[in-house]
């Protein structure tokens, strides 16, 4: 029996997709614990490129169950179509996706009030595509659930509930259209009958399945550092991405969690606004994300892209009590001359003891560096960690003695034949 949990260490994007997809052949279930369709998971195989929104990355493995949990919010249109675009390509859904009945749904009016949202002076940086509000009705006990579509009476009840509310908001202070109780209604008792054979009782499910002695892996979307708690708040996603929450996400216990496992980018990227002390506002910025493809899988926004940070990193392996970490995209740094790690960072001229995620000390910090020499070659084709050259693998022993992290995985391309395990990196 082995349950373990996969975060992304930094602001995400660090590509869990294709880590997922790798580390999913030796699994039998893989469970998404949170957030929505506003992240985007990306798995090359072959000449064919998947970009998964909510169904977990190991739908592309034949043998492997995937379960959406109940710390998923689930937007009926965007689950629809990526089912109908894997049984496009043949790949068998049936039978192998679970959704748990407990799963919060985002309605046509969350999405409303999210592109709203970000139209005014505070913007965050959403997708736009209605999490943050979903998750805002869930807290606030006024969210519609998976189960809700399995009584008519009810969810029709707390569709035109929550319309009374916020149509009301929408007209008058929003100045904009409100929405149609009916169509909203007969859309989602649809959607339902779509769904229905995929519902499940994913904690009584997952838990039996430990006590069978099956294995599982707990994919999280976006990074530690957009964690509602332990991120960079208020410039956060709406959920918990880090380790604890793959247990609130999916109902499987703390004591039953065996490993944690870290995917990091070998430098930073970020979407959407708040700090970030190594970014790059120059060409080797730019040289970055056009090297890297560093545009939003969801959206197409291209990506804040700057050099390496071991603060940061440190800080996502303690909340997370993480064990070993993929490093992916290494190959993207082929080109340069000289690569910059950060180290620490000065604030008001002092070195700071520990990762400061308020805003204003971190917006303000003097990000320190040290230097390494590139290694100028390419490194796409290596297949194993003996095969990189001796710069290569200089860069990986620094930053993860600058990080106290083990580095159990290395990715040097976006294929699955470009990822090796390593022992140690020493």
């Amino acid at each position: 029996m082995s349950v373990t949990v996969l975060v992304g260490s930094q602001w995400g994007d660090e590509g869990k997709g294709k880590i997922v997809d790798i580390l999913s052949e030796k699994y039998d279930i893989v469970t998404r614990y949170q957030g929505g369709a506003n992240a985007g998971h990306t798995v090359a195989i072959g000449d064919k490129q998947y970009i998964l929104h909510l169904i977990p990355s190991g739908i592309l493995r034949d043998k492997v169950i995937c379960v959406i949990g109940n710390g998923v919010v689930i937007d009926p249109t965007a689950l629809l179509d990526e089912i109908a675009l894997l049984k496009k390509n043949n790949i068998k859904v049936d039978g192998r996706l679970f959704i748990s009945h407990n799963a919060h749904l985002i309605m046509p009016y969350h999405k409303l009030l999210d592109s709203i949202s970000e139209q005014g002076n505070n913007k965050i940086g959403t997708t736009g595509r209605g999490i943050g509000p979903c998750y805002i009705d869930k807290f606030a006990r006024k969210g519609i659930k998976i189960v809700d579509l399995l009584n008519k009476k009810v969810l029709e009840e707390k569709i035109r509930e929550n319309l009374k509310e916020k149509n009301k908001l929408l007209e008058k202070i929003y100045d904009s259209k409100g929405l149609d109780v009916e169509e909203i209604i007969e859309q989602y008792l649809a959607f339902d009958k779509a769904i229905d054979k995929y519902i499940k009782d994913v904690p009584a499910f997952l838990n039996e399945a430990i006590s069978k002695g099956k294995s599982i892996l707990l994919e999280g979307a976006q990074g530690a550092l957009l964690d509602v708690d332990h991120g960079t708040y208020p410039f956060v996603t709406s959920s918990s991405p880090t380790a604890g929450g793959a247990c609130t996400g999916t109902g499987i216990p703390p004591t039953k969690i065996n490993n944690v496992i870290g995917i990091v980018k070998a430098y930073t990227t970020r979407v959407g606004n708040g700090p970030f002390p190594t970014e790059l506002l120059n060409d080797e910025g730019e040289n970055l994300r056009k090297i890297g493809a560093e545009y939003g899988a969801t959206t197409g926004r291209p990506r804040r892209c700057g050099w390496f940070d071991a603060p940061l990193v440190k800080y996502s392996a303690m909340v997370n009590g993480i064990d070993s970490v993929a490093i992916t995209k290494l190959d993207v740094l082929s080109g340069f001359d000289e690569i910059k790690i950060c180290t620490g960072y000065k604030l008001n001229g002092k070195l700071l003891k520990s990762y400061p995620t308020d805003v204003d000390r971190l917006s303000a910090v003097i990000p320190v560096y040290e230097s390494l020499p590139g290694w100028k070659s390419d490194i796409s084709g290596c297949l194993s960690y003996d095969d990189l050259p001796e710069k290569t693998k200089n860069y990986l022993n620094f930053i993860t003695e600058k990080s106290g992290i083990n580095i159990s995985i290395i990715s040097v391309g976006p294929k699955r034949q470009q990822t090796f395990y390593v022992s140690s990196v020493r």
